[in-house]
C-alpha cells in the first residue's frame, strides 16, 4: 500500500452505512435518494441505450451534453460557454474536483477551503500535493470572518474552493459574501472553484448565485455541478465542469488517464433532462421543503437544537446538550439503540474538534422511511407524540 493511502479510513459515510446496516437502522446518513428519479430522464436514457451511443464517448463528453449545459448557464445565470472547449464531461462532480486538483496544482500548492466541507476535498488537494488552509464556518449563521480568510493567503495560495449551497451544512452564500470571496481572489490573484451540484435545492426564497456570474470571475473559475442531485440519479455519475478553456484542458490532460469518458448514453439522456421546464424545478425544491419540514419538527420534539438549512438536502443538529457524548460517540448510541443513522460531523473538519457538538441528517428519502425514522427517533428520545403531517404527493 503506498503511503499516500496508507493512512486514510474508509470514508464515514461507507462506515456509517455499514453500522447502519449490520444493526437494521434506518439510514438517514448517507446523501442519496432512495425513491426513483424521474420517468422522463429514466426514458431518455432506456432511447439512448436503444440508439448509437454504446462505444466511447469523446473524452471531453458528448456534444449534446455539452450543448445542453451551455443553453443552461446561459439562460438561467447569464453565463456564456462554448461547448467546444469551455466544457468538460466528467464522471460525477468528485472526477471533475479531483482532476481539477490534479490538473491546476503543483506540490506544495495551497487551496483555502471553507470548514465543514465535503471530505473528499481535501485527500483530492493531497493526492495532487496540495496543501489546505481552512477557514471554520461556525454555527448557527455559519458567517465568513474576513479578516480570518484574508490571513489564510499566501504565496503558495492557488485556488480557492466553495461550495454553494454547501454540505454539509445547508448554507447558501448571499451576494454580499461572494462579492468578499470574488474581491479576494481578484486581489490575490486567485483561480476559484465551485462545487454547485445543490444548486437546485434551495429553501425560503434563496437565490443561488454562481460565483462565475460576479464581475471578473468568470474568468477565473471553474463551476462544477452535476446530474445526481436535481435528477435523483446519484449511481449515473454524471457531471461537468465549465470554465475558460486553458483550464479546462489542464483538467482534461488529468482527466483522460483517469477515466478517459463517462458512460456515453446516460451523458444523452443528461441533455434530454437538462432541457426540462422550470416547473421541475420548483416542484423539486418545494418536495425537498416539506421534507426537510418534517424531519425539523421531528428532531425538535426530541430536544434537539436543528440548525437552518438554506439548502441542499441535509440538515446539522447541535447535539452538545444531548448528554451522549461527542458526535462519533451520538451517532453509534442512535444506530444502536435507536435504530436511525445519522454522520457526525467531526471528519468534514480539517480540525475534528471542530465537529465534535455537530450531527448530520439527511431528507432525501421517501415518506415511509422518514415516517419510519421518525417513530424511532420518538422512542429513542421517549417523546410523547411527534407531529406527522405528512404530504399528499
Amino acid at each position: 500500500m503506498a503511503h499516500r493511502v496508507a493512512a486514510m479510513q474508509p470514508t464515514i459515510f461507507t462506515a456509517m452505512t455499514e453500522l447502519a446496516l449490520k444493526h437494521q437502522a434506518v439510514n438517514l446518513g448517507q446523501g442519496f435518494p432512495d425513491f426513483d428519479p424521474p420517468d422522463f430522464i429514466r426514458e431518455a436514457a432506456i432511447e439512448a441505450v436503444r440508439g448509437p451511443y454504446n462505444q466511447y464517448a469523446p473524452g471531453v463528453g458528448q456534444l449534446p451534453l455539452r450543448q445542453a449545459i451551455a443553453t443552461r448557464m446561459k439562460n438561467r445565470y447569464a453565463l456564456s460557454y462554448k461547448p467546444q472547449d469551455e466544457i468538460l464531461i466528467t464522471v460525477g462532480a468528485t472526477e471533475a474536483l479531483a482532476a481539477t486538483m490534479m490538473g491546476l496544482l503543483d506540490p506544495g500548492d495551497e487551496v483555502i477551503l471553507f470548514d465543514p466541507c465535503f471530505d473528499s476535498y481535501r485527500p483530492a488537494i493531497e493526492f495532487a500535493g496540495g496543501r489546505t488552509r481552512s477557514s471554520v464556518l461556525r454555527p448557527p449563521h455559519w458567517q465568513i470572518d474576513p479578516a480570518a480568510l484574508e490571513a489564510l493567503v499566501s504565496p503558495r495560495t492557488r485556488l480557492l474552493l466553495l461550495n454553494s449551497p454547501q454540505n454539509p451544512i445547508g448554507k447558501v452564500y448571499s451576494r454580499a459574501e461572494l462579492e468578499r470571496i470574488a474581491a479576494l481572489c481578484i486581489r490575490h490573484d486567485l483561480i476559484a472553484v465551485t462545487d454547485e451540484v445543490y444548486e437546485a435545492i434551495l429553501f425560503d426564497d434563496q437565490q443561488h448565485i454562481p460565483l462565475a456570474s460576479l464581475p471578473g470571475m468568470q474568468e477565473r473559475t471553474l463551476t462544477i455541478s452535476s446530474l445526481a442531485k436535481t435528477f435523483s440519479v446519484t449511481g449515473w455519475k454524471v457531471g461537468w465542469a465549465a470554465g475558460p478553456a486553458e483550464l479546462i484542458e489542464a483538467l482534461l490532460r488529468a482527466k483522460q488517464f483517469i477515466t478517459f469518458c463517462g458512460a456515453a448514453p446516460l451523458q444523452i439522456a443528461g441533455a434530454e433532462a437538462l432541457g426540462i421546464g422550470d416547473e421541475f424545478y420548483t416542484e423539486l425544491a418545494d418536495d425537498y421543503r416539506q421534507r426537510r419540514d418534517f424531519l425539523v419538527e421531528v428532531l425538535k420534539d426530541c430536544a434537539l437544537n436543528v440548525l437552518p438549512s438554506q439548502g441542499t438536502y441535509y440538515l446539522m443538529v447541535d447535539i452538545s446538550t444531548a448528554g451522549r457524548g461527542d458526535d462519533v460517540e451520538f451517532c453509534r448510541w442512535l444506530v444502536e439503540e435507536v435504530g436511525v443513522a445519522a454522520i457526525p460531523a467531526s471528519p468534514f473538519y480539517t480540525n475534528p474538534v471542530e465537529g465534535k457538538n455537530l450531527v448530520r441528517f439527511t431528507f432525501c428519502k421517501s415518506w415511509p422511511v422518514l415516517e419510519e425514522a421518525a417513530q424511532r427517533l420518538k422512542q429513542g428520545f421517549a417523546v410523547p407524540e411527534i407531529n406527522s403531517g405528512t404530504p399528499i404527493n
